[in-house]
């Protein structure tokens, strides 16, 4: 016997794809039913003078007997099967899982790129995750419709597309794009130096939790990024078909093999076709001949050119999986043309992961990325890497040199990154007991100056795990004239270290993480897991702004800049309450406002408030003027309000966290409201108390 699946459950196998039983097997071969069982149960193992015998009836040669790495019939009729509906009259209209996130490329490139760097496969390396955007017409259009079996789901979707629920409606847009002979865009998200989605069909494994189950995370490590089992959603989410196609190859064999594990999912809603009501996904494989699964489609082993043929290639054997989402679209920018939509995934990768993309001497990055775009085929834009520095210069820097341990404790020159360290208190687990103890963990800040090409600055960029950025933080009280600074806060693992305190606080910090994973805040699984756990990220949030003053504080470096004064001449805080007069330190208060005029004429700002600690939420309601010489001050519409750190927006108030200390919020004024140029008149930022609420 050679290497391969082992020789039972390969030959049950095989008996299950021909319908042919035990019984009937060992009839043929002129033995009794007791001895094939052994076999299949792995008890005993057919002698050697046995194996033409059982190739002959099997249909294969002996060769395939030996190595057991394909089947004996090697392919039966792809076909596409429909979950039938609930017995008891339940439906679902769309997949919720799909409306956690915004349906646009950007997310889903967050959410995919983390997957894949929680799947690191070799860590001596970086996992490759490689966008392919690929725009299809014409012949190139029909013929890889005839390959998806277009003609076996169209009905299904012409029922889906009528229902009036929202997934109806984008699956109608959808259908109307590709009756009218529109360009299907497809993006492929390939990862190389990864586990591959590995694991039985139906049983727990990395397989079953994508393809066949809803919030299932099945993330083994405990530095992983992701925790709810949502991120893999936003593949289908992009779909304006509901449709992904995938191609893995797998660091683990399943059923003899490794490479080529190909399926198909479709999402739909709801929908009765001919007579009959399906219950919502769908999946494209081969027909299971196993008697519990009988004529579910499960995935397949492709080969060669069924897999071009789906665009589903991969350049090499090593493992890793390639999603193809058909039919991709940007909610964010619906009109936006292959180029723009090709910088988009860039921006976007730069942005989420470019700590993870930096390296040093000493130190490998943990991810590569790179975009490339296509058109029939043939190349529209060149594969781009994706380098950190074009967009992040300064803190490219800064983590580089931390990785060289190039830092300095305080900044005298440009040129310098200080390091700093942050204290985390991380309480202990209430499952632990009450007599159980915290932990302190040591985060490491850092901060250098600002470069010039920095769009943004003076803020606080925090991260753990796999060093993606979490979320973006304005610092408080620095006082006026602090020169602009860029500042890295690495919590957790992101620290390069690993003992009990950072495991600690690496928990902690995820389970302060919505499904987003795009801020720490108070969650629910947060409060249940830990006692005092909210002031103990506000505690946290201190110590970043209490450790950032201390280094930009006692600066004596000068450099040069006469934008950002101008814009700070522009900008004043105007605090009066909402009856007249000052407000006390027993109201909130607005504590920094920063700002800038955009490319279409409107302001948008960032406004910090100072928060007075209560039980109970506070109300406020934003309110943007124009400051002019003379005559009254013109007061502007909000066109947005969105939350950034310890508050939510509920219309036109915000609604601040109990028993936080400060708020962060952000808006956009309306053009439609300004009676001069933005850039030609001032802003000042208000809040008023709306109505006393409790907790």
């Amino acid at each position: 016997m050679q290497d391969g699946e082992d020789f039972g459950p390969w030959l049950a196998r095989q008996l299950q794809r021909q319908g042919v039983s035990q019984a009937d097997f060992a009839r043929r071969l002129g033995l009794t039913r007791a001895a094939v069982s052994a076999w299949i149960t792995g008890r005993a193992t057919p002698r050697a003078e046995l194996f033409p015998d059982i190739a002959a009836e099997l249909g294969a040669d002996v060769s395939t007997l030996h190595h057991r790495d394909t089947d004996a019939v090697s392919a039966l009729p792809i076909q596409w099967y429909h979950r039938p509906a609930h017995s008891d009259g339940g439906r679902e209209y769309g997949n919720a899982a799909a409306f956690a996130f915004d349906a646009n490329l950007a997310v889903l490139a967050r959410e995919v790129t983390q997957n894949s760097l929680d799947e690191r496969l070799d860590t001596r390396h970086p996992v490759r995750v490689r966008f392919t955007l690929h725009e299809l017409t014409g012949e190139h259009l029909r013929s890889f419709l005839a390959a998806l079996r277009w003609n076996e789901i169209e009905p299904h979707y012409d029922v889906a597309a009528r229902s009036q629920q929202k997934a109806g409606r984008v699956l109608a847009e959808g259908l109307r794009a590709l009756r009218d002979d529109s360009p299907l865009l497809l993006l492929r998200v390939e990862d190389y130096n990864a586990s591959g989605l590995t694991g039985p069909e139906y049983e727990d494994g990395r397989f079953s939790a994508v393809v066949r189950r809803q919030l299932d995370s099945h993330k083994t490590s405990d530095r992983a990024g992701g925790s709810y089992g949502l991120g893999k959603a936003t593949l289908w989410a992009a779909s304006r078909l509901g449709l992904v196609l995938i191609n893995s190859t797998l660091s683990e064999s399943h059923e003899g093999r490794t490479g080529g594990r190909v399926v198909g999912r479709l999402d739909l809603p709801w929908r009765s076709v001919d007579g009959v009501a399906y219950a919502g996904p769908a999946w494209l494989g081969e027909p299971d001949t196993e008697k519990e699964h009988e004529g579910v489609s499960r995935s397949w082993w492709a080969d060669e050119k069924t897999v071009a043929d789906l665009y589903l290639d991969r350049e090499n054997d090593e493992p890793g999986t390639s999603f193809l989402v058909v039919g991709a679209h940007n909610a964010a920018d619906a009109g936006a043309t292959l180029r723009e939509t090709h910088d988009g995934l860039i921006a976007a990768l730069a942005d989420n992961f470019w700590a993870a993309m930096i390296g040093s001497d000493s130190t490998r990055a943990l991810l590569e990325a790179s975009v490339c775009s296509l058109q029939n085929g043939e190349t529209f834009i060149a594969e781009q890497r994706v380098d950190p520095r074009d967009r992040h210069p300064a803190l490219s820097a800064a983590l580089r040199a931390h990785l060289d341990g190039g830092t300095t404790d305080e900044l005298t020159a440009t040129d310098q990154v200080a390091a700093t360290e942050v204290t985390l208190t991380v309480p202990p687990l209430r499952s632990a007991g009450s007599k159980a103890k915290g932990v302190t963990h040591r985060a490491v800040l850092l901060v250098t100056p600002a470069a010039d090409a920095d769009e943004e600055h003076s803020r606080i960029v925090c991260m753990r795990g796999t060093r993606m950025t979490v979320m973006t933080r304005r610092p408080r009280h620095l006082g006026l004239g602090a020169d602009p600074f860029q500042a890295v806060l690495l919590a957790g693992f992101a620290t390069g270290h690993d003992d009990e305190s950072v495991r600690a606080a690496e928990a902690f910090l995820r389970a302060a993480e919505p499904p987003e994973h795009d801020r720490w805040g108070t969650t629910e699984e947060l409060t249940t897991s830990y006692p005092n756990a909210s002031r103990r990220l506000t505690d946290f949030n201190t110590a970043m702004d209490t450790a950032l003053r201390g280094i930009v504080g006692r600066r004596t470096f000068q450099k040069e800049s006469t934008g950002p004064e101008l814009l700070r001449n522009l900008l004043r805080l105007d605090l009066p309450a909402a009856g007249g007069g000052r407000r006390t330190e027993g109201h909130p208060v607005v504590e920094r406002t920063t700002g800038r005029v955009d490319s279409s004429g409107a302001w948008l700002l960032e406004v910090t408030l100072k928060v007075p600690q209560r039980e109970a939420p506070w109300e406020v309601v934003p309110v943007a003027k124009f400051d002019v010489r003379s005559g009254g001050r013109p007061t502007l519409q909000w066109a947005e309000l969105s939350a950034k750190e310890n508050c939510r927006v509920a219309g036109g108030t915000i609604v601040v966290t109990p028993e936080a200390r400060s708020a962060t919020f952000s808006g956009l004024t309306a053009i439609s409201s300004h009676p001069v140029s933005g850039a030609m008149a001032g802003v000042i930022v208000d809040i008023q108390q709306a109505r006393e609420t409790s907790a």
